[in-house]
């Protein structure tokens, strides 16, 4: 099945059909990552129309580009046929040296973010630290005391921004079972089963009554950690989630279209994952952090707090921690929801399931932002592919 025969037809034909239990599988995917809204309820998040960021088109060549593949040699359109790319925007100073749409999608097409999603509200707490309204040392149930008596008792928010909460949760993508399934059923992810209550992002909590370890402990990636910190933004506050990102940042950073964030049943933001938006827009996003998190005259995230990014992370705890294979003899920090590269080349990025990412080379002023529709979650080939290819698209540009 392609992905043009998806939901055609009125109604579709029943195995052509996109629904909340096939919407995260592949070929549905494809369809799906791009029209998020008409399967989950959704908040707007609105942009300023009277005020776009303009991203000029540089022509560029890209035909002496050649990427390591498999042990042989591929070009750019090759990688992105190789790893599912439905989007990719490459911008260097400023500027649009690369963009390719596939899978129907095209430059005013949202796409959902997955965990790149995570990284935004990462920006949201940076300014909500600078302007002292969040103190990262403050225990979370100050903010929320339904969590008192879970695993999350003692735990700062500076634990949950950095992954650093000893909460026993297992992060399986293609579990059948177990808390991760409820966990997205109470986000309205998963349909119920026969004769399930509905349930809800926030109530879901109470099942997380275990800890595997100390907080401030090894790197442990713990999505329901970010969607507890969307709840603490909302108390701390006094604003839904998507408003606050609305005005806070998506409306300043001069962002082409209204973005949107899945809810729960309860209007809860799916912060973890559920933030949809064109890939010119979160290429913007990438931008702002190359210009320090300015934007014309108006400062959105403090050039401290980029800095902070970039080095603030606690690099042993990330050698201890969950993800190291998949970024196999690669130093690496994780900060406030982003993941910064060290080295010689070093750049900041973010990583979702199914191939979405953003890349942010700040010293060559390069941004790479890619979705995907790739079948595998979490695929380590792809990943690794693409993470190279990167380097080598950046060593390119940075030539030119």
């Amino acid at each position: 099945m392609t992905d043009s025969a998806l939901m055609r037809g009125f109604p579709p034909a029943p195995d052509h059909q996109v629904t909340l239990a096939n919407w995260r599988q592949a070929p549905f995917n494809q369809w799906a990552f791009q029209h998020v809204r008409e399967i989950i309820p959704s908040a707007d998040i609105a942009n300023d129309p009277d005020d776009v960021w303009a991203l000029p088109a540089e022509p560029f060549d890209w035909s002496g580009l050649r990427l390591a593949a498999g042990g042989g040699q591929t070009d750019l359109a090759g990688l992105l046929a190789a790893t599912d790319t439905d989007a990719l925007v490459v911008l260097r100073r400023g500027r649009v040296v690369a963009e390719h749409y596939a899978n129907g999608m095209t430059a005013h097409t949202p796409h959902i973010l997955m965990s790149v999603s995570k990284s935004v509200l990462g920006l949201i707490a940076c300014q909500l630290i600078d302007a002292g309204v969040l103190d990262p040392a403050q225990s979370v149930s100050e903010l929320v005391p339904e969590i008192a008596a879970t695993a999350y008792r003692g735990a700062t928010l500076r634990h949950l921004l950095d992954m650093r909460a000893g909460v026993l949760f297992d992060e399986n993508y293609l579990a059948t079972s177990g808390p991760i399934i409820e966990y997205r059923k109470a986000q309205n992810w998963n349909p119920l089963g026969p004769g399930e209550t509905a349930s809800d992002l926030r109530s879901f909590y109470a099942q997380l009554e275990d800890a595997d370890g100390p907080h401030d402990g090894r790197f442990h990636y713990v999505s329901p950690n970010t969607d507890l910190l969307g709840w603490a933004i909302e108390r701390a506050t006094g604003t839904r989630y998507a408003d606050l990102v609305s005005t806070a940042l998506w409306q300043p950073l001069g962002a082409s279209h209204s973005a949107s964030i899945t809810v729960d049943r309860l209007g809860a933001p799916r912060s973890a994952g559920g933030f949809c938006a064109t890939a010119r827009d979160l290429a913007r996003l990438g931008q702002l952090l190359v210009q320090d998190g300015r934007r014309g005259e108006r400062q959105l995230v403090s050039a401290a707090a980029i800095r902070d990014l970039e080095t603030g992370g606690d690099e042993a705890a990330w050698d201890r921690g969950d993800f190291l294979p998949y970024f196999p003899d690669m130093k690496i920090r994780y900060r406030n929801q982003w993941y910064a590269m060290q080295g010689d080349e070093p750049m900041l990025f973010c990583v979702g399931v199914h191939g979405q990412l953003l890349f942010v080379d700040r010293a060559r002023q390069i941004v790479i932002a890619k979705y995907s529709s790739q079948a595998l979650p979490m695929d380590a080939p792809k990943l690794l592919l693409t993470l190279q290819a990167v380097v080598q698209m950046r060593r390119y540009l940075a030539r030119g």
